[in-house]
């Protein structure tokens, strides 16, 4: 796990009507930077969105329906897992998660099966100086978006 990215597993309660599923509560350990602003996009299948990296600004990801393969890349030279990448499985098939992801490490995700709705909460209000980006081939990463999933 890349140092700083959190994940807090979900419980679902489900019946014959559907389920509930409580996401994040503002007393939530993951939760301490507070909540600034929340969104919401839909991609559609086959769609890769990266890479986007903040220096101030932390993100949680929750994806309400479809699935992403979600890669982050530790972009911090102090970090002890600077230069590492690290991918998870989020939406429907994978258990429910809600994801952090501190500033400084470098974000995206493939839609393997949508559409996908992805609800994120950041800890500051949009600031485009603190939008960075990174080009998703970019070889200092070497990341490969077109791969599947690994097969275990």
């Amino acid at each position: 796990m890349i140092h700083g990215v959190e994940v807090k597993e979900l419980v679902s309660h489900a019946d014959e009507r559907g389920f509930f599923c409580e996401v994040v509560r503002v007393s939530d350990p993951i939760f301490a930077e507070g909540f600034a602003q929340w969104s919401h996009t839909v991609s559609h299948s086959g769609v890769a969105k990266a890479w986007h990296v903040h220096q101030r600004q932390v993100d949680w990801w929750y994806v309400a329906c479809g699935t992403i393969k979600t890669a982050l890349y530790d972009t911090r030279p102090e970090s002890p897992t600077h230069g590492q990448v690290q991918e998870l499985l989020m939406g429907d098939g994978h258990p429910r998660i809600v994801l952090k992801i501190p500033p400084g490490v470098a974000h995206g995700y493939r839609v393997l099966q949508g559409p996908v709705h992805l609800f994120y909460i950041v800890s500051a209000e949009y600031d485009g100086t603190d939008e960075g980006r990174i080009p998703h081939d970019d070889p200092r990463i070497g990341y490969d978006w077109a791969a599947g999933p690994e097969i275990r």
